[in-house]
């Protein structure tokens, strides 16, 4: 999942990420992970219908929302939950994207009416789900490509994935990116797969170990070099020698 271009984090982490328009996906996942950290009660608002106090008559008995004075203390506590929910999901915002959801009474409303702006509607979600789906599985690591750059992209893929509503387990996703390596990584690959258990090995210390594995390589390539170039420059010296005795005179 794309961040924005040269994005820098907020001055307070009691600040709701801001939202101009764009990268919405990447902002759904921080107002998410920024909503529960306040309070996780607050994320249901987002999805739960709306409360609304009502109260019973009689003659004939009928039920119908009660007044702002009616209201006690457990009602007002529900309905502060909407209200706090609201503000923050419009506390940064640009103004064309609060246009849209300006006349929502509910955080319910506001959400919907982000989603289906920004990700459109059932079909089309499912379309860029099965788009993403293709993705990942033609995904390839190139052959001049390093390990951070490849779990970038990976990464990436696999967030957008998740962000539609879709799920893949973490030791799928171990084996794809074994899967996924060149064959010149074919000898690691085994060692991983022979000493690892692979249902338990974690994304980050798959990664780590496939780092580690390229610095060595780089190291020993290195090493190989220099060596190299100096028996070539030896052998440039001897013959630069053998043609100075060709042509020296008798």
């Amino acid at each position: 999942m794309d961040a924005p271009p040269n994005f820098k984090e907020g001055h307070s982490t009691y600040k709701p990420p801001r939202f101009n328009g764009q990268y919405y996906r990447w902002w759904k996942t921080r107002m998410h992970d920024f909503i529960m950290a306040e309070d996780s009660n607050l994320w249901d608002v987002n999805y739960d219908d709306p409360f609304v106090p009502l109260k019973t008559i009689s003659k004939p008995a009928v039920t119908v929302p009660k007044t702002m004075k009616e209201y006690n203390d457990a009602d007002r506590k529900a309905i502060e939950k909407n209200f706090r929910e609201k503000k923050i999901l419009v506390c940064d915002i640009r103004t064309d994207e609060y246009n849209k959801i300006s006349a929502c009474q509910y955080a319910k409303e506001i959400w919907e009416a982000l989603l289906t702006a920004h990700e459109g509607t059932t079909q089309v979600k499912q379309s860029k789900i099965d788009m993403l789906t293709t993705q990942y599985k033609l995904f390839m690591m190139k052959d001049d490509e390093s390990i951070h750059d490849m779990h970038t992209r990976f990464t990436s893929i696999i967030t957008e994935i998740h962000s539609l509503g879709e799920s893949i387990t973490r030791n799928k996703l171990v084996r794809k990116i074994l899967s996924v390596l060149p064959s010149s990584w074919e000898s690691k690959v085994n060692a991983i797969t022979e000493a690892k258990d692979l249902q338990n090995l974690t994304i980050d210390e798959l990664i780590g170990n496939l780092k580690t594995y390229e610095m060595k390589k780089k190291k020993d390539h290195e090493i190989r070099e220099p060596k190299k170039e100096k028996t070539w420059s030896s052998r440039q010296t001897t013959m630069t020698q053998v043609v100075r005795m060709l042509t020296w005179p008798i």
